[in-house]
């Protein structure tokens, strides 16, 4: 299911659940948690701690070229090349899986909380390695540690079965930071290394940027988010700011990166919820949820980091139906890459320009803990110079969470 969705949701509610269920001392904790289908809780002093996750297998079909087991848009190959003319592949895995371990803690000024969670996309990504997905701690509106970026929410994000968000909305990924948040608003200073991306020398005949080997990364990118609530309707807006740098010792250059992102949700009535987004920025790299290019170049003749400009969207309905929902979503991202073009930076002509994902799916859960769903998605890539490239997967989960 859409990664950042399922995880926001999932820790969300395993910290409001944190005190109920049964009580295990240490000694009688692996055995309870062999047996029983439900989450895990035992206290030790005055700590509660909690022992959460889920099994899927997902199912996958894809009816053009293969895939990797997260459908990412850059994987996508181009009409008339050799991968395009191969067609149809099945693939099962069950990387998504994952379990966590959160504890809550009273002190005299506030509940202390931590979540140590993995799933197994590790190594490359395509690998069955166990991989760090959340860490951190939480206490008297401070977060310390790596979890969701502050820049973006789960409102925009439409829900799938596949495990990537689509292109559009305010990123997906997670970041280390130190964060406050005080009623709806939230600061925060994050890695600049990792979701922002890094300054481009060029670009790969795949479409992908080339990191320039004098990228050097001086400040956190500082973000912010408000959350508010009016009737059914739920909206946020994030703001994030960044210093794009390169300096190999003789030549030092920087420009200022900046994004803004909308997002909302509305429960137009009680069995129908809409919900969108606009994110918009220069030099935001991946900020924007697949992006598709770099967030800044070197221009190769003046020697100056130029921002590239990214725009993205996302409009979905969800429809509740029998015991489940029907989701129709879509996402889009492109950026502007005339000037590196231009410029005669390296392979600008090949970079990725535009992704597109359409997803439709059913989503339901036949009793609770146990969730199963179809989807049909029709994903697009395109490059600079107009070549482009299409694919269609089919997806079936299966999902026990505990």
């Amino acid at each position: 299911m859409s990664d950042k969705y399922n995880e926001k949701a999932a820790t969300m509610d395993n910290f409001k659940n944190l005190r109920r269920g049964m009580l295990f001392t240490l000694s009688s904790l692996a055995l309870a948690v062999s047996l029983s289908a439900q989450a895990y809780e035992f206290e030790v002093g005055d700590t509660t701690a909690s022992i959460y996750g889920y099994v899927k297998l997902d199912m996958i079909y894809d009816m053009d070229a293969e895939l990797p087991p997260l459908g990412f848009n850059p994987a996508i190959p181009l009409d008339g090349t050799t991968r395009d003319n191969i067609n149809g592949h099945t693939q099962l895995h069950a990387k998504e899986s994952r379990i966590a371990f959160a504890t809550s803690t009273p002190t005299e000024r506030g509940e202390l909380q931590t979540v140590i969670e993995g799933d197994f996309y590790g190594g490359s990504g395509d690998g069955e390695e166990l991989r760090l997905r959340h860490a951190y701690a939480q206490w008297n509106g401070i977060i310390a540690g790596q979890t969701w970026s502050n820049f973006g929410s789960v409102l925009g994000v439409n829900r799938t079965v596949d495990f990537k968000v689509q292109p559009g909305p305010g990123t997906g990924a997670r970041q280390s930071q130190l964060r406050y948040t005080t009623g709806g608003f939230s600061v925060a200073l994050e890695d600049p290394s990792n979701v922002g991306g890094t300054v481009a020398d060029g670009f790969a005949p795949n479409g992908r940027y080339v990191a320039h080997s004098a990228n050097k990364n001086t400040l956190p990118d500082l973000t912010l988010r408000y959350m508010g609530k009016a009737g059914n309707l739920s909206y946020g807006a994030s703001g994030v700011l960044r210093q794009l740098e390169v300096d190999d010792g003789v030549q030092d250059d920087s420009a200022l990166g900046w994004g803004v992102g909308l997002e909302a949700e509305y429960r137009l009535t009680p069995a129908v919820t809409l919900r969108g987004s606009i994110t918009h920025g220069d030099g935001i790299g991946e900020y924007l949820s697949e992006s598709p290019a770099a967030p800044a170049y070197v221009d190769p003749d003046t020697g100056s980091v130029e921002p590239i400009t990214l725009t993205g969207g996302s409009v979905g309905v969800r429809v509740a139906a029998g015991p489940g929902y029907i989701n129709l979503g879509y996402g889009y991202a492109t950026a502007d890459l005339d000037d590196a073009v231009n410029a005669g930076v390296a392979n600008a002509d090949l970079a990725n320009k535009t992704f597109s994902d359409l997803h439709l799916n059913y989503i339901w859960s036949p009793m609770r803990r146990v969730s199963y769903g179809l989807e049909v998605s029709h994903q697009t890539r395109e490059i600079a110079n107009g070549d482009d490239g299409d694919a269609v997967r089919l997806q079936g989960m299966v999902m026990y969470h505990f």
